[in-house]
Protein backbone atom coordinates (compact mmCIF):
# COMPACT_ATOMS: atom_id res chain seq x y z
CA UNK A 1 0.00 0.00 0.00
CA UNK A 2 1.32 3.41 -0.65
CA UNK A 3 0.68 4.69 2.56
CA UNK A 4 3.55 2.46 4.08
CA UNK A 5 6.24 4.03 2.16
CA UNK A 6 8.85 6.23 3.80
CA UNK A 7 8.11 9.05 1.01
CA UNK A 8 4.48 8.40 0.35
CA UNK A 9 1.89 10.96 1.96
CA UNK A 10 -1.34 9.67 3.91
CA UNK A 11 -4.23 9.07 1.75
CA UNK A 12 -6.60 11.94 1.21
CA UNK A 13 -3.31 14.18 2.33
CA UNK A 14 -3.20 17.57 0.39
CA UNK A 15 -2.33 21.15 0.69
CA UNK A 16 -4.45 22.99 2.68
CA UNK A 17 -4.66 25.68 -0.54
CA UNK A 18 -6.92 23.52 -2.28
CA UNK A 19 -9.54 22.94 0.34
CA UNK A 20 -10.00 26.13 1.67
CA UNK A 21 -10.72 28.71 -0.88
CA UNK A 22 -10.14 31.94 1.15
CA UNK A 23 -6.90 30.56 2.33
CA UNK A 24 -4.95 33.85 2.19
CA UNK A 25 -7.24 35.24 4.84
CA UNK A 26 -6.10 32.84 7.72
CA UNK A 27 -2.55 34.41 9.67
CA UNK A 28 0.51 32.29 9.12
CA UNK A 29 3.87 33.33 10.84
CA UNK A 30 6.10 35.95 9.74
CA UNK A 31 8.88 35.90 7.48
CA UNK A 32 8.03 33.13 5.35
CA UNK A 33 10.43 31.98 2.91
CA UNK A 34 9.90 30.72 -1.03
CA UNK A 35 9.73 27.09 -1.49
CA UNK A 36 10.30 26.14 2.01
CA UNK A 37 7.57 27.92 3.86
CA UNK A 38 7.76 28.24 7.85
CA UNK A 39 10.66 25.99 7.96
CA UNK A 40 12.83 28.46 9.19
CA UNK A 41 13.72 28.39 13.08
CA UNK A 42 10.72 24.93 13.65
CA UNK A 43 11.43 23.16 16.46
CA UNK A 44 11.89 19.43 14.58
CA UNK A 45 11.61 18.05 17.90
CA UNK A 46 8.70 19.62 19.40
CA UNK A 47 6.51 20.10 16.57
CA UNK A 48 3.68 20.53 18.81
CA UNK A 49 5.10 22.77 21.45
CA UNK A 50 6.37 24.57 18.45
CA UNK A 51 2.87 25.40 16.76
CA UNK A 52 1.17 26.06 20.23
CA UNK A 53 3.94 28.88 20.19
CA UNK A 54 2.76 29.99 16.58
CA UNK A 55 -1.36 29.47 18.11
CA UNK A 56 -0.62 32.38 20.89
CA UNK A 57 0.88 34.83 18.53
CA UNK A 58 -1.56 33.96 15.48
CA UNK A 59 -4.61 33.21 16.60
CA UNK A 60 -7.64 30.61 17.29
CA UNK A 61 -6.93 29.77 13.53
CA UNK A 62 -3.78 29.57 11.61
CA UNK A 63 -1.87 28.11 8.49
CA UNK A 64 2.13 27.16 8.71
CA UNK A 65 4.14 25.76 5.67
CA UNK A 66 6.19 23.11 5.43
CA UNK A 67 8.14 22.53 2.00
CA UNK A 68 4.91 21.67 -0.08
CA UNK A 69 2.50 20.82 2.72
CA UNK A 70 0.60 23.52 4.34
CA UNK A 71 -1.91 22.91 7.26
CA UNK A 72 -4.49 24.74 8.46
CA UNK A 73 -4.41 24.64 12.47
CA UNK A 74 -7.30 25.81 14.87
CA UNK A 75 -7.56 25.51 19.01
CA UNK A 76 -10.31 28.38 19.03
CA UNK A 77 -13.08 27.17 21.41
CA UNK A 78 -15.82 28.23 18.92
CA UNK A 79 -13.88 26.61 15.85
CA UNK A 80 -13.71 23.53 17.52
CA UNK A 81 -17.39 23.28 18.47
CA UNK A 82 -18.43 23.51 14.68
CA UNK A 83 -15.97 21.06 13.67
CA UNK A 84 -17.24 18.62 16.51
CA UNK A 85 -21.06 18.54 13.94
CA UNK A 86 -20.81 15.08 13.16
CA UNK A 87 -23.07 15.81 10.28
CA UNK A 88 -20.31 18.54 8.52
CA UNK A 89 -17.22 17.15 9.87
CA UNK A 90 -15.75 13.72 10.28
CA UNK A 91 -12.49 12.37 11.86
CA UNK A 92 -9.73 12.86 9.52
CA UNK A 93 -6.11 10.30 8.78
CA UNK A 94 -3.81 12.15 8.24
CA UNK A 95 -0.37 13.08 9.34
CA UNK A 96 1.00 11.13 12.71
CA UNK A 97 -2.25 9.05 12.25
CA UNK A 98 -1.32 7.80 8.82
CA UNK A 99 2.17 7.27 9.78
CA UNK A 100 1.28 4.51 12.28
CA UNK A 101 -0.47 2.82 9.58
CA UNK A 102 2.10 0.36 8.67
CA UNK A 103 1.96 -0.45 11.96
CA UNK A 104 -1.59 -0.82 13.13
CA UNK A 105 -3.38 -0.73 9.30
CA UNK A 106 -7.02 -0.28 9.74
CA UNK A 107 -7.48 -0.88 13.76
CA UNK A 108 -9.45 1.23 15.29
CA UNK A 109 -7.68 4.18 15.76
CA UNK A 110 -5.68 4.26 12.13
CA UNK A 111 -8.84 3.45 10.18
CA UNK A 112 -9.70 5.75 7.57
CA UNK A 113 -13.32 6.49 7.51
CA UNK A 114 -14.27 4.35 4.56
CA UNK A 115 -12.82 1.33 5.38
CA UNK A 116 -15.27 -1.38 6.70
CA UNK A 117 -13.58 -3.21 10.20
CA UNK A 118 -13.22 0.20 11.58
CA UNK A 119 -17.07 -0.16 12.44
CA UNK A 120 -16.85 -4.00 12.29
CA UNK A 121 -14.21 -3.85 15.47
CA UNK A 122 -16.30 -0.94 16.58
CA UNK A 123 -19.16 -2.98 17.25
CA UNK A 124 -17.81 -6.33 18.48
CA UNK A 125 -15.62 -4.72 20.90
CA UNK A 126 -17.96 -1.56 22.81
CA UNK A 127 -19.61 -4.32 25.11
CA UNK A 128 -16.06 -4.88 26.16
CA UNK A 129 -15.78 -1.37 27.85
CA UNK A 130 -19.10 -1.53 29.40
CA UNK A 131 -19.81 -0.83 33.15
CA UNK A 132 -20.37 -4.31 33.41
CA UNK A 133 -16.70 -5.70 31.73
CA UNK A 134 -15.25 -2.70 33.84
CA UNK A 135 -15.80 -3.88 36.80
CA UNK A 136 -14.45 -7.29 35.42
CA UNK A 137 -11.38 -5.40 35.12
CA UNK A 138 -10.92 -3.76 38.60
CA UNK A 139 -9.50 -6.61 40.02
CA UNK A 140 -6.71 -7.31 37.52
CA UNK A 141 -5.75 -3.41 37.42
CA UNK A 142 -5.38 -3.71 41.17
CA UNK A 143 -3.05 -6.44 40.98
CA UNK A 144 -0.90 -4.43 38.70
CA UNK A 145 -0.75 -1.87 40.79
CA UNK A 146 0.07 -3.54 43.64
CA UNK A 147 3.45 -4.44 41.73
CA UNK A 148 3.75 -0.47 41.35
CA UNK A 149 3.27 -0.34 44.95
CA UNK A 150 5.92 -2.70 46.03
CA UNK A 151 8.52 -1.21 43.52
CA UNK A 152 7.90 1.97 44.69
CA UNK A 153 8.33 0.83 48.43
CA UNK A 154 11.85 -0.70 47.80
CA UNK A 155 12.05 2.65 46.28
CA UNK A 156 11.30 4.88 49.12
CA UNK A 157 13.31 2.12 51.56
CA UNK A 158 16.48 2.87 49.38
CA UNK A 159 16.19 6.69 49.49
CA UNK A 160 16.22 6.68 45.61
CA UNK A 161 13.55 8.83 43.37
CA UNK A 162 11.27 6.98 41.14
CA UNK A 163 11.04 7.24 37.42
CA UNK A 164 7.96 8.55 37.04
CA UNK A 165 7.27 8.32 33.31
CA UNK A 166 9.16 4.65 32.94
CA UNK A 167 7.15 3.10 36.10
CA UNK A 168 3.93 4.53 34.67
CA UNK A 169 4.76 3.01 31.45
CA UNK A 170 5.42 -0.19 33.04
CA UNK A 171 1.90 0.31 35.19
CA UNK A 172 -0.01 0.55 31.95
CA UNK A 173 1.41 -1.86 29.50
CA UNK A 174 0.81 -4.57 32.46
CA UNK A 175 -2.36 -3.49 32.95
CA UNK A 176 -3.71 -3.54 29.02
CA UNK A 177 -1.98 -6.72 28.47
CA UNK A 178 -3.54 -8.42 31.60
CA UNK A 179 -6.82 -7.02 31.17
CA UNK A 180 -7.18 -7.02 27.53
CA UNK A 181 -4.69 -10.17 26.58
CA UNK A 182 -4.41 -12.67 29.57
CA UNK A 183 -0.42 -11.23 29.18
CA UNK A 184 2.16 -10.58 31.49
CA UNK A 185 4.98 -8.61 30.04
CA UNK A 186 7.13 -8.84 33.51
CA UNK A 187 8.30 -5.10 32.95
CA UNK A 188 7.99 -4.59 36.75
CA UNK A 189 10.89 -7.44 37.00
CA UNK A 190 12.75 -5.66 34.10
CA UNK A 191 15.65 -3.12 34.77
CA UNK A 192 15.30 -1.62 31.38
CA UNK A 193 12.00 -1.07 29.52
CA UNK A 194 10.16 -4.24 28.05
CA UNK A 195 11.86 -4.33 24.11
CA UNK A 196 8.14 -4.08 23.53
CA UNK A 197 8.09 -0.59 24.87
CA UNK A 198 11.42 -0.15 22.94
CA UNK A 199 9.98 -0.94 19.57
CA UNK A 200 6.64 0.90 20.49
CA UNK A 201 8.59 4.22 21.35
CA UNK A 202 10.74 4.03 18.09
CA UNK A 203 7.42 3.54 15.74
CA UNK A 204 5.79 6.93 16.86
CA UNK A 205 9.61 8.47 17.26
CA UNK A 206 9.80 7.31 13.41
CA UNK A 207 6.41 8.49 12.54
CA UNK A 208 7.03 11.71 14.65
CA UNK A 209 9.68 12.44 12.74
CA UNK A 210 8.06 11.76 9.51
CA UNK A 211 5.84 14.56 10.25
CA UNK A 212 8.09 17.21 9.89
CA UNK A 213 10.26 15.98 6.94
CA UNK A 214 9.16 16.65 3.65
CA UNK A 215 8.35 13.75 1.49
CA UNK A 216 11.18 14.20 -0.87
CA UNK A 217 13.97 14.21 1.56
CA UNK A 218 12.34 11.42 3.88
CA UNK A 219 13.98 8.65 1.94
CA UNK A 220 17.34 10.43 2.38
CA UNK A 221 17.48 11.63 5.35
CA UNK A 222 15.25 8.92 7.52
CA UNK A 223 16.96 6.04 5.70
CA UNK A 224 18.72 4.45 8.65
CA UNK A 225 15.43 5.08 11.01
CA UNK A 226 13.52 3.70 8.54
CA UNK A 227 15.21 0.37 8.80
CA UNK A 228 15.56 0.60 12.77
CA UNK A 229 11.22 1.02 12.40
CA UNK A 230 11.31 -2.12 10.43
CA UNK A 231 12.95 -4.05 12.77
CA UNK A 232 10.88 -2.16 15.30
CA UNK A 233 7.45 -3.29 13.69
CA UNK A 234 8.60 -6.84 13.18
CA UNK A 235 9.10 -7.27 16.79
CA UNK A 236 5.77 -6.00 17.59
CA UNK A 237 4.12 -8.14 15.08
CA UNK A 238 6.30 -11.30 16.30
CA UNK A 239 5.11 -10.35 19.97
CA UNK A 240 1.39 -10.17 19.00
CA UNK A 241 1.12 -13.02 16.69
CA UNK A 242 3.11 -15.19 19.59
CA UNK A 243 0.39 -13.78 22.20
CA UNK A 244 -2.58 -14.52 19.45
CA UNK A 245 -1.39 -18.07 18.94
CA UNK A 246 -0.98 -19.46 22.70
CA UNK A 247 -4.69 -18.29 23.01
CA UNK A 248 -6.14 -19.78 19.79
CA UNK A 249 -3.96 -23.06 21.25
CA UNK A 250 -5.58 -22.28 25.38
CA UNK A 251 -8.20 -21.10 27.21
CA UNK A 252 -10.09 -18.27 26.99
CA UNK A 253 -11.00 -15.53 29.46
CA UNK A 254 -14.07 -13.25 27.97
CA UNK A 255 -11.49 -10.18 27.36
CA UNK A 256 -10.98 -8.51 24.63
CA UNK A 257 -8.71 -10.86 22.78
CA UNK A 258 -11.51 -13.60 23.46
CA UNK A 259 -13.53 -10.86 21.47
CA UNK A 260 -11.32 -10.08 18.44
CA UNK A 261 -11.02 -14.39 17.96
CA UNK A 262 -14.85 -15.00 18.92
CA UNK A 263 -17.49 -12.94 18.68
CA UNK A 264 -19.52 -12.15 15.55
CA UNK A 265 -20.91 -8.95 14.65
CA UNK A 266 -24.72 -9.10 16.04
CA UNK A 267 -26.53 -8.25 12.98
CA UNK A 268 -23.98 -9.36 9.78
CA UNK A 269 -22.63 -12.29 11.76
CA UNK A 270 -19.21 -11.24 10.53
CA UNK A 271 -16.00 -12.12 12.27
CA UNK A 272 -12.71 -9.75 12.53
CA UNK A 273 -10.15 -11.22 10.00
CA UNK A 274 -6.80 -12.43 11.44
CA UNK A 275 -4.74 -9.49 10.46
CA UNK A 276 -7.19 -7.36 11.51
CA UNK A 277 -7.25 -8.93 15.20
CA UNK A 278 -3.36 -8.43 15.14
CA UNK A 279 -3.85 -4.40 13.96
CA UNK A 280 -6.38 -4.45 16.89
CA UNK A 281 -4.31 -5.80 19.26
CA UNK A 282 -1.40 -3.59 18.60
CA UNK A 283 -3.31 -1.01 18.55
CA UNK A 284 -4.91 -0.93 22.14
CA UNK A 285 -1.14 -2.17 23.25
CA UNK A 286 -0.04 0.90 22.14
CA UNK A 287 -2.53 3.19 22.79
CA UNK A 288 -4.53 1.77 25.64
CA UNK A 289 -1.03 2.53 27.59
CA UNK A 290 0.94 4.96 26.07
CA UNK A 291 -1.83 7.77 26.87
CA UNK A 292 -2.48 6.75 30.00
CA UNK A 293 0.95 6.94 31.23
CA UNK A 294 1.27 10.50 30.27
CA UNK A 295 -1.87 11.17 31.64
CA UNK A 296 -0.77 9.27 35.32
CA UNK A 297 2.84 11.09 34.53
CA UNK A 298 1.06 14.59 34.27
CA UNK A 299 -1.10 14.70 37.39
CA UNK A 300 1.39 13.04 40.06
CA UNK A 301 3.53 16.44 38.69
CA UNK A 302 1.03 18.87 39.14
CA UNK A 303 0.30 16.99 42.43
CA UNK A 304 3.82 17.15 43.65
CA UNK A 305 3.62 20.37 42.56
CA UNK A 306 0.49 21.82 44.30
CA UNK A 307 0.38 20.03 47.92
CA UNK A 308 -2.54 22.10 48.65
CA UNK A 309 -4.54 20.10 46.11
CA UNK A 310 -2.66 16.59 46.84
CA UNK A 311 -3.79 17.03 50.83
CA UNK A 312 -7.22 17.57 49.37
CA UNK A 313 -7.68 14.78 47.20
CA UNK A 314 -5.72 12.48 49.97
CA UNK A 315 -8.46 13.46 52.66
CA UNK A 316 -11.05 12.37 50.06
CA UNK A 317 -9.46 8.90 49.48
CA UNK A 318 -8.97 8.29 52.96
CA UNK A 319 -12.68 9.59 53.67
CA UNK A 320 -14.03 7.44 51.34
CA UNK A 321 -11.85 4.31 50.64
CA UNK A 322 -10.91 3.98 55.07
CA UNK A 323 -8.81 0.96 56.03
CA UNK A 324 -10.45 -1.22 53.18
CA UNK A 325 -7.36 -2.94 51.65
CA UNK A 326 -8.27 -3.14 48.09
CA UNK A 327 -10.85 -0.80 47.02
CA UNK A 328 -14.02 -1.77 45.01
CA UNK A 329 -14.71 -0.70 41.84
CA UNK A 330 -17.86 1.41 42.61
CA UNK A 331 -15.31 3.09 45.70
CA UNK A 332 -13.03 4.61 42.37
CA UNK A 333 -16.05 5.71 41.03
CA UNK A 334 -17.10 7.92 44.25
CA UNK A 335 -13.39 9.94 44.23
CA UNK A 336 -14.64 12.90 42.30
CA UNK A 337 -11.92 14.94 43.66
CA UNK A 338 -9.33 12.56 42.39
CA UNK A 339 -10.82 13.06 38.50
CA UNK A 340 -10.94 16.47 39.28
CA UNK A 341 -7.56 16.18 39.37
CA UNK A 342 -6.90 14.00 36.28
CA UNK A 343 -9.25 15.67 34.36
CA UNK A 344 -7.41 19.10 35.00
CA UNK A 345 -4.20 17.52 34.40
CA UNK A 346 -5.97 16.06 30.78
CA UNK A 347 -6.94 19.58 30.36
CA UNK A 348 -3.43 21.36 30.59
CA UNK A 349 -1.75 18.21 28.66
CA UNK A 350 -3.82 15.74 26.85
CA UNK A 351 -1.50 13.41 26.11
CA UNK A 352 -3.15 12.77 22.34
CA UNK A 353 -3.03 16.56 22.26
CA UNK A 354 -3.82 16.60 18.52
CA UNK A 355 -7.15 15.31 16.36
CA UNK A 356 -7.99 15.85 12.60
CA UNK A 357 -11.16 17.05 11.35
CA UNK A 358 -11.86 16.74 7.36
CA UNK A 359 -15.94 18.46 5.90
CA UNK A 360 -18.08 15.80 4.71
CA UNK A 361 -19.12 18.26 1.82
CA UNK A 362 -18.64 22.10 1.48
CA UNK A 363 -19.56 23.96 4.23
CA UNK A 364 -17.85 27.48 6.26
CA UNK A 365 -16.31 26.68 9.63
CA UNK A 366 -17.95 29.14 12.20
CA UNK A 367 -19.65 30.95 9.66
CA UNK A 368 -16.53 32.72 8.28
CA UNK A 369 -13.90 30.20 6.33
CA UNK A 370 -15.06 28.02 3.22
CA UNK A 371 -14.21 24.91 3.29
CA UNK A 372 -14.48 22.17 0.14
CA UNK A 373 -15.48 18.83 1.00
CA UNK A 374 -12.74 16.77 1.68
CA UNK A 375 -10.85 20.09 3.24
CA UNK A 376 -9.10 19.56 6.86
CA UNK A 377 -7.94 21.46 10.01
CA UNK A 378 -6.00 19.86 13.24
CA UNK A 379 -7.31 20.80 16.33
CA UNK A 380 -4.57 21.72 18.71
CA UNK A 381 -6.02 20.07 22.28
CA UNK A 382 -3.61 21.66 24.69
CA UNK A 383 -4.23 25.49 23.40
CA UNK A 384 -8.11 24.47 23.01
CA UNK A 385 -8.20 23.86 26.75
CA UNK A 386 -6.47 26.66 27.33
CA UNK A 387 -8.47 29.45 25.38
CA UNK A 388 -9.02 32.06 27.38
CA UNK A 389 -12.40 32.37 26.48
CA UNK A 390 -13.14 29.67 27.84
CA UNK A 391 -11.10 28.91 30.76
CA UNK A 392 -10.46 32.85 31.59
CA UNK A 393 -7.49 34.76 31.93
CA UNK A 394 -6.02 32.48 34.45
CA UNK A 395 -5.89 29.10 32.17
CA UNK A 396 -2.51 28.33 32.62
CA UNK A 397 -3.22 27.76 36.00
CA UNK A 398 -4.14 24.35 37.31
CA UNK A 399 -6.98 24.03 39.07
CA UNK A 400 -8.85 20.69 39.47
CA UNK A 401 -12.29 22.85 40.60
CA UNK A 402 -12.72 23.74 36.82
CA UNK A 403 -14.51 20.35 36.73
CA UNK A 404 -16.83 21.04 39.69
CA UNK A 405 -19.99 20.00 38.60
CA UNK A 406 -21.39 23.13 38.32
CA UNK A 407 -18.61 24.25 36.11
CA UNK A 408 -18.78 21.45 34.12
CA UNK A 409 -22.24 22.29 33.30
CA UNK A 410 -21.68 26.31 32.75
CA UNK A 411 -18.73 25.44 30.04
CA UNK A 412 -19.65 25.18 26.48
CA UNK A 413 -19.36 21.79 24.90
CA UNK A 414 -16.77 20.56 22.84
CA UNK A 415 -14.25 22.54 25.05
CA UNK A 416 -12.37 19.66 26.52
CA UNK A 417 -11.78 16.83 24.17
CA UNK A 418 -8.62 14.74 25.93
CA UNK A 419 -10.11 11.54 23.80
CA UNK A 420 -11.02 12.97 20.55
CA UNK A 421 -14.31 13.72 19.66
CA UNK A 422 -17.49 11.99 17.83
CA UNK A 423 -17.91 8.64 16.81
CA UNK A 424 -14.51 7.78 16.52
CA UNK A 425 -13.58 9.69 19.88
CA UNK A 426 -11.17 6.86 21.98
CA UNK A 427 -13.53 3.48 22.68
CA UNK A 428 -11.41 2.95 25.88
CA UNK A 429 -11.21 6.54 26.89
CA UNK A 430 -13.69 5.24 30.67
CA UNK A 431 -10.90 2.28 30.70
CA UNK A 432 -8.03 4.37 30.99
CA UNK A 433 -10.22 7.55 33.48
CA UNK A 434 -11.14 4.12 35.93
CA UNK A 435 -7.38 2.79 35.86
CA UNK A 436 -5.65 6.41 36.31
CA UNK A 437 -8.16 7.48 39.24
CA UNK A 438 -7.14 3.94 40.70
CA UNK A 439 -3.88 4.46 40.85
CA UNK A 440 -3.90 7.54 41.79
CA UNK A 441 -5.69 7.13 44.72
CA UNK A 442 -3.45 4.43 46.12
CA UNK A 443 -0.45 6.18 45.65
CA UNK A 444 -2.26 9.38 47.59
CA UNK A 445 -2.92 7.20 50.34
CA UNK A 446 0.31 5.62 50.66
CA UNK A 447 2.81 8.05 49.83
CA UNK A 448 3.57 11.81 50.12
CA UNK A 449 4.93 13.39 46.83
CA UNK A 450 8.32 15.63 47.06
CA UNK A 451 8.96 17.17 43.74
CA UNK A 452 12.70 18.02 42.84
CA UNK A 453 13.27 21.92 43.40
CA UNK A 454 15.28 22.46 40.92
CA UNK A 455 13.41 20.71 37.93
CA UNK A 456 10.81 22.75 35.32
CA UNK A 457 8.64 20.81 33.60
CA UNK A 458 10.10 19.34 30.39
CA UNK A 459 7.36 17.72 27.72
CA UNK A 460 8.78 15.03 25.29
CA UNK A 461 6.68 14.55 21.94
CA UNK A 462 6.41 11.28 20.11
CA UNK A 463 3.29 11.67 18.61
CA UNK A 464 2.08 11.63 22.39
CA UNK A 465 3.57 13.55 24.98
CA UNK A 466 4.88 13.07 28.64
CA UNK A 467 7.15 14.78 31.35
CA UNK A 468 10.79 14.08 30.74
CA UNK A 469 12.98 12.52 33.32
CA UNK A 470 10.39 13.49 35.37
CA UNK A 471 11.53 11.84 38.89
CA UNK A 472 9.84 12.13 42.50
CA UNK A 473 10.98 11.28 46.04
CA UNK A 474 8.46 9.64 48.21
CA UNK A 475 7.49 9.38 52.07
CA UNK A 476 5.53 6.52 53.33
CA UNK A 477 2.90 8.11 55.36
CA UNK A 478 2.72 7.10 59.13
CA UNK A 479 -0.68 8.17 59.61
CA UNK A 480 -3.63 5.48 59.30
CA UNK A 481 -6.57 6.00 56.99
CA UNK A 482 -9.85 6.84 58.73
CA UNK A 483 -12.61 4.86 59.27
CA UNK A 484 -14.30 3.98 56.38
CA UNK A 485 -17.44 5.54 54.96
CA UNK A 486 -20.93 4.04 54.42
CA UNK A 487 -20.82 3.04 50.46
CA UNK A 488 -24.57 3.33 49.28
CA UNK A 489 -25.68 -0.44 47.10
CA UNK A 490 -26.59 1.58 44.13
CA UNK A 491 -23.63 3.04 41.54
CA UNK A 492 -22.46 6.42 42.22
CA UNK A 493 -23.43 9.33 39.99
CA UNK A 494 -20.61 10.41 38.04
CA UNK A 495 -20.83 13.11 35.52
CA UNK A 496 -19.09 12.77 32.35
CA UNK A 497 -16.22 15.80 32.04
CA UNK A 498 -16.90 16.93 28.42
CA UNK A 499 -21.16 17.58 28.60
CA UNK A 500 -21.98 17.03 32.37
CA UNK A 501 -24.07 14.01 31.27
CA UNK A 502 -24.25 10.88 34.03
CA UNK A 503 -21.77 7.86 32.61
Amino acid sequence: MAETTATALPRGFRSARLGWPQLDRIPHPPHRLPFVGDVLGADRRRPLQDSMRYGRLLGPIFRRKYFSREIVFVWGGRLAADLADESRFAKHVGLGVANLRPMAGDGLFTAYNDEPNWQLAHDILAPGFSREAMAGYHPMMLDVAERLLDRWDAEQAGGRPVDVPGDMTKLTLETIARTGFGHDFGSFERSRPHPFVTAMVGTLTFAQRRNVIPGPLSSLLLRDAARRNEVDMAYLNRTVDDLVRARRTGAGSGDLLDRMLETAHPQTGERLAPENVRRQVITFLVAGHETTSGALSFALHYLSRHPDVAARAREEVDRVWGDVARPGYEQVARLRYVRRVLDESLRLWPTAPAYAREARDDTVLDGVHPMRRGAWALVLTPLLHRDPEVWGANAERFDPDRFEAGAVRARAAHTFKPFGTGARACIGRQFALHEATLVLGLLLRRYELRPDPAYRLRVAERLTVIPEDLRLHLDRRAAPPRAPAAFPDTPSEVRCPVTGARD
